[in-house]
């Protein structure tokens, strides 16, 4: 019998009452790794109501001890990492080294978050005016909350998870009803670290249960990261309830590649953007936009790049690209293939109708390159997300910055060159959030806010760094006057 996953409420495992399961499936395989409960909106209360009652006396834990959770956490997630890799490719089909890379980049967050006592530390100013000083603390929200995507299970939930509960909030995980299986391990282990009950919470489901965590009361704080209609959507709803909220939405990131650029580098990168983890990114390259003679140069190199990627299960040795998440992603990106086509693109390398041998029932798309996509088509628009990189072609650097800011998008945008001056001009002219010079994933550093930009990010304050800790904590300004005779007593 097919396990169906538990939720994590008041610091206990629970079976979920829900009448409606979904298949979790293994992408390479259609293998049914476990079922996940479509948790309905009594449980999202009894989670809530958890997270409400733990939040006073985790706020007044001391912070210097509240990071001593984070530390032991960091120790479990080295020791299981492995697990958890597999566990990832397992679940989300991205290859085994792209799994490390993601579970890196978790633990990385973590590991900032226990910086948590000096990063949420406040400021002051004596004598403001005369006997008055005043100064600004942070406290934290509440209850916060994040609805999190499929493509990585592993990190994503750690953009916001250690920094809530380091500053002293309560906290909810709603996993993608996709990929809940990495969840569900980490869960396990943060119940390991001895975390008090209620601190940390996991309710699975779909539609119905994130939307009884936007409208719920106690919830005071939403995260969110996934397409742009759905960050839209939770933004309006949970911002019309009252709380504050972040918004990672969609992209469809452009980079540009000058003719000076180094072409096997470029190359090499551009390949590993737009094909790894089979496109399902918000950082991957879909639009190449080559000026001059990079149109010749580049478009050949990438074309022989694309062909030549070795695709399969990801846990098989070798394995350059993995399946998408599902059979639905494979026909909309086959479907959108057809549609460039029909708008005028050159299928230069045609991934459809892909069949990995020994995995057939896998829902596998090899990469894909279109040649002379047009600016204004669908195609020009739309998050494929998929292993498709579209060629668009400028005479100059300024008719390729014209193109990447004409987009909606603005999540990314990377230029390839050797001139620093070029380099200067686009990280200062292109409109998007996280730009990148001669690098493909323009990824930030946990440090570092994960940006974003116009149709990619609802909100003000990003995932991770000094955003995360700004979010999660409500500013305090005290002002206070102590009359010299009022202390005469003592």
């Amino acid at each position: 019998m097919t396990e169906v996953l538990a939720n994590y409420i008041g610091g206990e495992w629970r079976r979920s009452t829900a009448r409606e399961t979904l298949p979790v499936l293994n992408p390479a395989t259609a293998e049914t790794l476990a079922c996940v409960p479509l948790s309905p909106p009594e449980e999202v209360d009894a989670a809530a109501r958890a997270a409400a009652e733990a939040f006073p006396g985790w706020r007044r834990t001391p912070v210097l001890e509240r990071v001593q959770y984070l530390f032991r956490l960091k120790r479990l997630l080295e020791e299981q990492f492995e697990d958890l890799s597999r566990t990832i490719t397992t679940e989300c089909g991205k290859t085994l080294a792209e799994a490390r890379g993601e579970m890196r980049r978790a633990i990385e967050n973590v590991e900032t978050a226990c910086g948590t006592p000096v990063l949420m530390q406040g400021y002051n100013a004596e004598d403001i005016a005369a006997g008055i000083d005043a100064f600004l603390i942070r406290q934290p929200v509440g209850v916060c909350a994040v609805i999190a995507p499929f493509n990585f299970p592993g990190m994503i939930p750690f953009w916001f998870l250690p920094y809530a509960i380091a500053c002293g909030n309560t906290f909810i995980v709603k996993p993608s009803e996709k990929a809940p299986l990495t969840m569900q391990k980490v869960f396990h282990l943060l119940e390991q670290t001895g975390l008090p009950r209620g601190v940390v919470n996991l309710v699975n489901g779909a539609r119905q249960t994130a939307e009884a965590i936007l409208d719920h009361p106690l919830v005071r704080a939403i995260s969110f990261v996934g397409s742009t209609p759905a960050a839209r959507h939770i933004y309006a709803r949970a911002a019309a309830n009252g709380k504050r909220v972040q918004c990672h939405g969609g992209a469809k990131n452009p980079i540009v590649v000058l003719p000076d650029a180094d072409l096997e580098m470029t190359t090499r990168i551009a390949a590993d953007s737009a094909f790894g983890c089979a496109g399902q990114r918000c950082l991957a390259a879909s639009l190449a936009i080559t000026v001059g003679e990079a149109r010749r140069t580049f478009g050949e190199a990438i074309a022989a790049e694309a062909a030549r990627r070795r695709v399969g299960y990801g846990l098989e040795e070798g394995v350059e690209m993995g399946p998408v998440i599902r059979a639905e992603s494979k026909a909309r990106i086959e479907r959108l293939i057809g549609v460039a086509a029909e708008e005028g693109a050159r299928v230069v390398v045609d991934g459809r109708g892909a069949r990995i041998r020994g995995y057939e029932r896998g829902f596998f798309v090899r990469p894909t390159v279109l040649d002379g996509v047009p600016p204004g088509g669908e195609i020009a628009r739309t998050e494929i997300f998929g292993p498709v990189l579209g060629l668009m072609h400028a005479d100059t650097i300024d008719e390729a910055i014209a193109l990447v800011n004409s987009g909606a998008y603005g999540n990314m945008a990377c230029l390839f060159t050797s001139s620093g001056a070029a380099a200067r001009k686009f990280r200062y002219e292109a409109e998007a959030g996280n730009i990148g010079i001669n690098v493909g994933v323009a990824a930030p550093v946990a440090s570092f806010p994960f940006s974003g930009a116009r149709e990619s990010f609802f909100g003000d304050l990003h995932g991770q760094g000094r955003d995360a800790i700004e979010f999660f904590t409500q500013e305090k300004v005290v002002v206070e006057r102590w009359p010299r005779e009022w202390s005469r007593t003592f």
